[in-house]
């Protein structure tokens, strides 16, 4: 097992039986909007490593409510050295709506310090066969692994983006206990980021991925008890916005960046639009962005507005009236 990893931490189950994959799917349902699009998701786990009349009878089960209309595909998450011919021949049976590969690096060497137990050069045959094969996929990639650089991750991205996915995920790590990392932590053999380092990383690597249009299905993990709870949550960049907060770092580097291009002067007012939408994003969780740009220019104020005609993370530019960078 990897240095990081603790499933039950994350997903909060420690056993699994098909029946209780029924009855979560049909209680679930049953809040959901029959007009709603909607897939089944097997996650928390390596879905196409386990064992294989378990994983065609899940499989069979979800498909029968895409056969009925109910969803609309399945989605599921695995390892890379879980992809292989025989795997891809059963899924090709059913509706499946993504594969999400845990990528997580594409260093050797970080790879090795995790003991992953497989190559860079596995993550790119399963990526390959995936898309090659019609699947849509999903790369997942962590921040701050044992050994990792933020050169390391920007490059993990990049080849995630060169390789064709059609969506990532994006995830800093997080020390759960009973784990190695845990060991090495206590040891003083691993240092978890802090949440600022973790923030400027994962905005950098957003970036990458923002630039290539691939969309950032999300930031972190999922929010539960588990990751707030002294028996399961040990160390590392723990908040319920991470997310919120690394959009906002993106949309203030890209402020920065036009502004160090067309440096404003003193005391004048500088108005930024962004996306309709966006403003609280821009502005910064406790107008955290309008208080650095104003002090790191030396401006007046800085006002946001909406636009109708930008994308995310677009911005423009005006100084006293006169627009002067657009990104």
């Amino acid at each position: 097992m990897c240095v990081f990893c603790n499933q039950r931490a994350i997903s909060g189950v420690s056993s699994f039986l098909r029946e209780s994959a029924e009855t979560t799917i049909a209680d679930v349902l049953a809040t959901v909007r029959a007009d709603t699009d909607c897939e089944i998701a097997f996650f928390g786990g390596s879905f196409t490593g386990i064992d294989r009349a378990l994983m065609t009878d899940l499989l069979d089960l979800a498909q029968s409510y895409v056969n009925s209309g109910r969803v609309s595909g399945i989605r599921m998450s695995t390892r890379p050295d879980y992809i292989d011919e025989e795997i891809i021949g059963i899924l090709k049976n059913y509706k499946i709506s993504a594969v999400e590969l845990g990528i997580q690096s594409f260093s050797e060497h970080v790879l090795a310090s995790c003991k992953r137990g497989h190559s860079s050069e596995c993550s790119r045959a399963a990526m390959t066969m995936l898309r090659e094969s019609g699947f849509h996929t999903v790369g997942q990639m962590m921040i701050g692994l044992p050994g990792a650089s933020l050169a390391d991750e920007l490059a993990c991205a990049e080849e995630i983006c060169r390789l064709g996915a059609s969506g990532c995920r994006i995830y800093p790590t997080i020390v759960f206990r009973d784990t190695e990392l845990h060991r090495m932590t206590e040891q003083g053999g691993y240092y978890p980021l802090t949440l600022d380092e973790a923030v400027a990383r994962s905005a950098a690597v957003l970036d990458v991925f923002v630039c290539h249009g691939v969309p950032c299905l999300r930031i972190g993990l999922c929010e539960s008890e588990n990751l707030h709870s002294d028996r399961t949550y040990f160390a590392g960049p723990n908040h319920p916005s991470l997310g919120e907060l690394v959009s906002g770092e993106l949309y203030y580097n890209r402020i920065c960046a036009a502004l160090d291009k067309h440096p404003p002067v003193k005391g004048s007012t500088v108005t930024v639009s962004v996306p309709r939408g966006d403003i609280s994003m821009a502005v910064g969780q406790r107008r955290r962005n309008k208080i650095r740009i104003e002090i790191k220019y030396s401006v007046k104020s800085v006002k946001f507005i909406e636009k109708d005609n930008f994308t995310r993370y677009n911005i423009e530019i005006n100084e006293n009236g006169e627009a002067k960078n657009c990104i």
